[in-house]
């Protein structure tokens, strides 16, 4: 390697360690004054918020390393995973024909929106398809990819509006709107300097060591969201095993949300597509609706089952496993139903619904073909 190369590299790196402080301090500074504000999820929107205006206003470069959100996913699906018990398992299990036809009725709901789309903005039916199905934004993106005729640029606009749109409104609702006084009186008088609870130095050293196995298993089978599910499946089993497992503080969950926040912030490209301004209104009010459904169907899982209007809702709200995990954290919702719904909801969009619209946009190529060759 050259002297001028090991120059450039040197110089390269210094750039993106400037541009993580500068990230680092425009997140804590969004953090803090969503705090100060009494505003939802403070720590995360915060952030997203900051770091959003930052970017964009001043056309600054900003960086986040991956192994941040990585870190931040592992502390939440921990702290999720110690929420599952012996009962909210069965729970879970008894629930899971309600799973099943809320995730299909919420799906059915996106797709139908995605007809209205097309035919409004006239962009084609499988990206409209894709940008209103109520997945994760990264696995939609990369399912927009094996998807015949869906435009990755698409999805990936309406999906980050639609994103945005969710975490936005679910935490306000759920926090101001849904959550009783006293929760909200709770939810404000957190502590952040609890200590560490439950276990010693060396069982705590344990309990990492086997996360990080889980989760490497996790990214070796390819699982979605790996991060949050490794740690989550490891906490979750040895809960419900009856073994005492570690209680983090919660700063960490507030490091968990700053470090989700700006990585979602860093992931949204407003000038990705040459029409945004015709598709951006459409998709902010598709998100509306899906959330308006949500909460429709969140009141009738709520009369069916024992559980807080708070808690269906954040089961059926068409956000990710990260985002309404914090949430169900913040409002003291039932976090293990939260986490299965979300997860079975995943499972359902990566695994079920890309067999269906392979087979119903590949039929429509081969339509278009034989009317080409007549």
């Amino acid at each position: 390697m050259t002297f001028s190369s090991i120059t450039k590299l040197t110089i390269k790196r210094k750039q993106k360690q400037f541009q993580f402080v500068e990230t680092l301090l425009i997140g804590i500074i969004g953090g803090v004054l969503f705090t100060f504000l009494h505003l939802p999820l403070a720590w995360m929107l915060g952030p997203l918020t900051a770091v959003l205006s930052w970017k964009f206003l001043l056309n600054r470069d900003l960086y986040w390393p991956v192994s941040f959100r990585n870190g931040g996913q592992m502390l939440l699906g921990y702290s999720m995973g110690l929420s599952f018990t012996i009962e909210s398992a069965r729970q879970i299990v008894n629930q899971l024909p309600s799973m099943v036809i809320i995730t299909i009725l919420m799906v059915g709901f996106g797709i139908a929106l995605a007809y209205f789309v097309s035919r409004i903005t006239g962009i084609n039916h499988p990206s409209a398809v894709m940008g209103t199905t109520p997945g994760g934004l990264s696995q939609m993106v990369v399912l927009s990819e094996d998807i015949k005729g869906a435009e990755p640029t698409i999805v990936t606009f309406m999906q980050t509006i639609r994103m945005l749109t969710v975490i936005f409104i679910v935490p306000t609702l759920s926090i101001h709107a849904l959550s009783s006084e006293s929760t909200q009186k709770k939810i404000s008088s957190i502590d952040m300097n609890a200590q560490m609870e439950n276990g010693s130095f060396v069982e705590f050293t344990m309990f990492i060591v086997i996360v990080l196995l889980v989760t490497s298993i996790a990214l070796r089978f390819k699982c979605p969201t790996p991060w949050i599910i490794g740690p989550l499946l490891t906490s979750a089993i040895l809960s419900i095993s009856g073994i005492e497992t570690p209680h983090l503080p919660p700063i960490f969950t507030v490091i968990a949300q700053l470090c989700l926040g700006v990585y979602l912030c860093l992931g949204i490209k407003v000038n990705m597509l040459g029409n945004w301004r015709k598709l951006l209104p459409l998709s902010f009010i598709t998100g509306i609706l899906i959330v308006g459904f949500a909460l429709v169907l969140a009141y009738g899982l709520h009369i069916l089952y024992p559980i807080t209007m708070t808690t269906a809702f954040l089961c059926i709200a068409p956000g990710g496993l990260p985002e309404m995990g914090v949430t169900a954290h913040t409002v003291q919702a039932d976090v293990s139903m939260v986490a299965a719904y979300q997860l079975f909801r995943v499972f359902f969009i990566l695994f079920i619904v890309p067999i269906f619209l392979r087979r119903i946009f590949g039929k429509q190529d081969d339509v278009q073909k034989t009317v080409n060759t007549v």
